[in-house]
């Protein structure tokens, strides 16, 4: 089960570098646009995703961390917020590698941002939610890059573990 965990957190990293890449070539003002996505635009989704993930890792860790609005802008600027997914990517990855399985089964406890729920539940399940999350809002991206006639990157799990075992990702 680490392995898959690995996996993922690698594919994750993968996926948000080539999306990024994607985002890059957009002008300001279509990058900030509201496109109708639940975040209103290309800015405010990534955005999002840099919470949630801040979010999830202090629960995971029991660091916890500031209090965050999921639809928070922790960046204003496209670079700087950039630099912070790279870091924050590789902290989920240093995360994964250091669980056993025993902590794949344990328990987290963590209150829910919108309601303050208080939330039991196992890593594991927390953990592939983290990345489903992603490739949620990853794709809710696609589909406005797409929109714009951009380039859309092929971001397929598929398409990763092809290039990873060719030694290509």
């Amino acid at each position: 089960m680490i392995d898959h965990f690995l996996m993922f957190a690698h594919y994750n990293a993968w996926a948000n570098g080539r999306l990024y890449d994607a985002v890059a070539a957009l002008d300001d003002a279509a990058y900030r646009a509201d496109r109708g996505a639940f975040f209103k635009s290309v800015h405010g989704t990534l955005n999002h995703l840099l919470v949630t993930d801040c979010i999830w890792l202090g629960r995971f860790t029991g660091e916890g961390g500031p209090g965050y609005r999921l639809d928070a802008i922790l960046f204003q600027d496209f670079d700087a917020l950039r630099r912070a997914r790279v870091a924050q990517d590789q902290a989920i990855l240093d995360y994964v590698a250091g669980l056993d399985a025993a902590a794949l089964e344990a328990d987290i406890r963590y209150r829910r941002v919108v309601d303050n729920d208080d939330v039991r539940q196992p890593l594991a399940q927390a953990l592939a939610h983290l990345f489903n999350h992603q490739t949620h809002h990853r794709a809710q991206v696609h589909t406005i890059l797409t929109g714009l006639g951009a380039e859309g990157p092929e971001l397929d799990l598929l398409a990763y573990q092809r290039l990873r075992a060719a030694g290509r990702a």
